[in-house]
Parts: structure tokens; C-alpha cells; sequence
């Protein structure tokens, strides 16, 4: 059997040709993802400045970029939970179709905001879809495909994403040429008036890119009429454990995300107005509704598996409690260990797109080709990394890939002040090693899980690592507002030392090197 043949070879060629339809799905899939998560470092610094730009308030600029950014990543981890529920509870297919569409959709809408609280809004609600798809993506190929090619698949995962990324520089780099005057004579040839076309392409024509966004809705015809749902699932389904997901449990979901809430609230404002009564918010208040509102999250987000594993351990037997245990700390580690990768892009170098057009003032097309040279180098990353995972071990792999993520964000941003040949090189480099976890959670995480849990346990481990990165999303907003000035290295900087914490958890970790998925 080959690196990358499909499981149950024995089986009819149909079989396989499932396989590969589900990869082919699951592949795009990501690489829209990656593409969604792209356009917002590309467009949103324009986005914000032309919504701003009537209130006079473009001096927030740089706090409303992190806010959204945050929004975006605690809606993906709420989606992760949710979607990776719905698809324990009703197949890995249909859930993942009804993801796509989700953030397909209102990714498209986020072109019609009329203010920065209509964009974050969009935003969030267009990243329950995107979170969700990663888990069930994840979830669904390595279910398909045999343990041999799991690092393989983990690769392509990872990589697949990040040619999305590498896309929307390419679209950006064209569009910014077709609006001088190709797409502005395009619209109004077929009606658009004046001032219509004038709103579409002002600031880089963020509206257009965002619309452009709707194109994945196109990929949930092909899931659902082309792509087989998992045997493992499947056969998890006919043993009846899949009913013990209950609707109601949700609630706590619900619950928990008022937690990751009230962090960008009291993160975003200095003072909150109630009935006519203004309180303010020093910082010392600001942290402690950072703490209160992580651990809603927590119980919040883990409560469906909680409920979930209760009742399997009442319906199956007292041997389940203590593999249930092990399940809940499993997606706590899992958790902490995405989080640090998630920080270290989301944090660091996801601002080195912003930091380019303001060294440039955003001519030189700088924005586009920073993005392109940092997607070039995560794609490489990514594949590097799953192939690591297998060479030296799941946690020898994930600590080597700590160590150049923090030499290679420090080299960017530190020996770096001009716009260059050397800036590029430094940020593929940068895009090599912080990406690369992106190859390397595909293939640990689903190791941790049951089939029974597979899907929401690795969608909590990888989305709710996102609330940590949300958390210091808003971090690197204040330090580059009020701490530094405006001087967006030395936050970077800061940021990037989060991969120490990644290199001390990860020996808390179990090594699942050459075991099979457990069943």
C-alpha cells in the first residue's frame, strides 16, 4: 500500500473513488478557509479606515483590527464546537456542506457592512462555518484514508489552506490593476450608478474581495452529491451511540461563547454607557473579565461532550468513566497546544501584511506580495511539519517547530525597517515555521480521539485554540495603540514569545506515533 492509497483497497473501485472525492472536497474546502482567513489580513486595514473614515475616527484603526480579528477567531471556535457536534450527531458530510455555506455566504455579505459593528458581526457569523469546516474536513479524510498516509493527508491539509491564503494575494494583485478602470467601466456598463461603483472600489475594493467570497457555496453541491459519508461514522451510527448528542446541550455552547464576548467588549472600549450611567474600565478590570470570561468558556464549550460522555458511561458502563476523563483532558491539552500556534500567526505575523502597507504608505503592491511570500513559505511549512511529525515523533516534532517559529518571527521583525528583498526572504521564513503547525495538529489531534467524539473533540482542541489567539489578537491591538505607539515590530516581538509555552505543554502530551486512530 502507497503513501497516499486509499483505505479498503479490497473494496469496489467506487469505494475508492469515494476516497479520493471526499480529499478532493475536503482540499478545497480548506483552501477556501485558508482564502477566507486571508482576505481580512489583505483588505481589512481598508475596510476599517474607509468605515471609519465618516466618523473621523481612523485612529482606531488599529484597536478595530484586532477586535474583528478576534470576533473572527472566537466565531470559528464556537463553529468548531457546533459544526463538529453536528457532524458526531448526523455525519461528517452533511455537516460539512452545511459549513461551507455558512461562511461562504455571509463572507460575501461582509461586502455590504455599513460600519465596523456590521463588519464584525458578518464576520463572526461566517466563521461558525469556517470553524466548522476544519474539524469535519479533518475528521472525514482521516477517517477515509488508512494510517499509513496520515501524514501525508495532514500535510496536504495544512497546505491546501494555505494556497487559499497564496490566492487572494494573486486576486488582490490583479484586481488592484483591473480598478483603475476595467472593473469601474465593467459596472457601469451593466447599470451600477456612479456612486454605487465608486462605494465597490474605493479603498483596494475591499467590498469586491469580500463578495468574491461567495464562490465556495458552489463546493456544497459537489459534497453533497459526490462525497460518501465515513464508514467509521457510519458504523459509530448503527451502534446507536451517536444519539446520545442531544440538541438541548447546545445551550451551553451558547453560554460559553458570552465569555470570549465579554473579553473583546471590555478589550474594545474604555468606558461602557448603561442607561445614562458611564463605567469605566481600568485595566485591572479588563483582566479579570479576561479570566471570568475564558472559564465560561471552557464550560461552556465543553459541556456537549460532557453531557455526551455522561450518558455513554450511564448507557455503556462505568469502564467508560475513566477514557471519558481522558477524553476531557486530552481536548484541554489539545486546546492549549493550538493556541499557541494560533497565537504566534494570529498575534505576530498575521500583522506583517498591515506593517508592509504602512512602511510602503500601500503602494508597491507591498500588502499582496507579503501575503503571497508568507503563504509561499506556510505551504512549504506545513507539509515539512507532518513529515516531521513522522520522522521524530509527534512531541519531539511540535517542540522543534516552537524553536524556529520563535527565531523566525523575531528575525522578521527585529533586523527588519525597510520594505525589501530581505523582508520578503524574512517573511517567508516566517511563513514557513509559525504555518506549519497547520500541517502538524491534522495529524496529532484526530490521534487523541474516539470515532464517537472524533469530530467535536478535535474541533474543540483546534477552534477553542482560537479564543486564546482572540485574546491575543486584542493584545496586540493595545500594545500597538498605547504601549508602543504605532511601532508594530516590537508588539510583534511580544507576541511571539507565546511559542515558549508551546515548547514546555507539549511534554504533557501523549506520543501517538505509529498507533492507529483509536476506535
Amino acid at each position: 500500500m502507497t503513501a497516499i492509497e486509499p483505505a479498503n483497497t479490497q473494496h469496489k473501485t467506487s469505494s475508492n473513488q469515494g476516497a479520493w472525492m471526499a480529499l478532493l472536497a475536503a482540499l478545497l474546502g480548506w483552501m477556501f478557509d485558508g482564502a477566507e482567513m486571508g482576505v481580512f489580513s489583505m483588505v481589512g486595514n481598508a475596510a476599517i479606515q474607509d468605515l471609519l473614515e465618516e466618523l473621523g475616527k481612523q485612529d482606531q484603526a488599529g484597536r478595530w483590527f484586532g477586535i474583528i480579528i478576534a470576533t473572527f477567531l472566537v466565531g470559528a471556535a464556537t463553529g468548531g464546537v457546533v459544526f463538529g457536534w453536528l457532524g458526531d450527531r448526523i455525519g461528517r458530510v452533511r455537516a460539512m456542506a452545511l459549513s461551507v455555506a455558512v461562511y461562504a455566504l455571509f463572507t460575501g455579505f461582509c461586502g455590504l457592512a455599513q460600519n465596523v459593528e456590521q463588519l464584525a458581526i458578518l464576520r463572526f457569523i461566517a466563521s461558525l462555518g469556517m470553524g466548522g469546516e476544519w474539524s469535519l474536513g479533518v475528521a472525514l479524510v482521516m477517517e477515509v484514508w488508512p494510517n499509513k498516509s496520515r501524514a501525508f493527508m495532514a500535510g496536504l491539509i495544512g497546505a491546501a489552506a494555505n494556497v487559499g491564503y497564496l490566492l487572494v494575494g494573486v486576486v488582490g494583485l490583479v484586481l488592484d490593476k483591473l480598478l483603475e478602470q476595467q472593473i469601474p467601466d465593467a459596472l457601469t456598463a451593466v447599470g451600477f450608478s456612479a456612486e454605487t461603483v465608486t462605494m465597490l472600489t474605493a479603498h483596494k475594493g475591499w467590498r469586491l474581495m469580500m463578495m468574491l467570497g461567495t464562490t465556495p457555496a458552489l463546493l456544497t453541491f459537489v459534497i453533497r452529491l459526490f462525497v460518501p459519508e465515513s464508514e467509521k461514522w457510519e458504523e459509530e451510527h448503527k451502534t446507536g451511540s451517536t444519539s446520545n448528542w442531544v440538541a438541548a446541550d447546545l445551550m451551553g455552547v451558547l453560554i460559553g461563547a458570552v465569555g470570549p464576548t465579554m473579553i473583546i467588549i471590555a478589550w474594545a472600549y474604555d468606558s461602557l454607557s448603561f442607561f445614562g450611567t458611564t463605567i469605566s474600565l481600568p485595566m485591572w478590570l479588563k483582566l479579570v473579565i479576561t479570566v471570568v470570561g475564558m472559564v465560561i468558556a471552557v464550560f461552556g464549550y465543553t459541556y456537549p461532550v460532557v453531557r455526551y460522555l455522561q450518558r455513554s458511561v450511564a448507557s455503556m458502563g462505568a469502564a467508560n468513566t475513566l477514557q471519558s476523563k481522558q477524553i476531557i483532558r486530552l481536548m484541554l491539552l489539545g486546546a492549549c497546544l493550538s493556541g499557541v500556534a494560533l497565537l504566534g500567526t494570529w498575534g505576530s505575523t498575521q500583522w506583517a501584511a498591515k506593517w508592509a502597507g504602512e512602511m510602503t504608505k500601500n503602494e508597491l503592491q507591498s500588502r499582496e506580495w507579503t501575503q503571497i511570500w508568507l503563504a509561499l513559505g506556510a505551504c512549504t511549512g506545513t507539509i515539512l511539519a507532518a513529515m516531521m511529525g513522522d520522522w521524530f515523533g509527534r512531541r519531539l516534532s511540535y517542540f522543534l517547530l516552537c524553536v524556529l517559529a520563535l527565531g523566525s518571527a523575531e528575525l522578521l521583525y527585529a533586523f527588519n525597517s525597510s520594505y525589501n528583498t530581505m523582508f520578503l526572504a524574512c517573511t517567508f521564513l516566517a511563513g514557513t515555521f509559525t504555518a506549519s503547525f497547520y500541517g502538524w495538529l491534522p495529524l496529532y489531534l484526530p490521534e487523541l480521539f474516539p470515532t464517537r467524539v472524533r469530530a467535536t473533540g478535535q474541533g474543540f482542541s483546534f477552534n477553542f485554540g482560537r479564543i486564546l489567539a482572540a485574546v491575543g489578537s486584542l493584545q496586540t491591538g493595545v500594545l500597538l495603540d498605547k504601549v508602543f505607539h504605532g511601532e508594530l515590530p516590537k508588539a510583534g516581538m511580544l507576541m511571539s514569545l507565546i511559542y515558549v509555552l508551546g515548547m514546555i505543554v507539549i511534554w504533557f502530551c501523549p506520543e501517538t506515533r505509529g498507533k492507529p486512530l483509536p476506535e
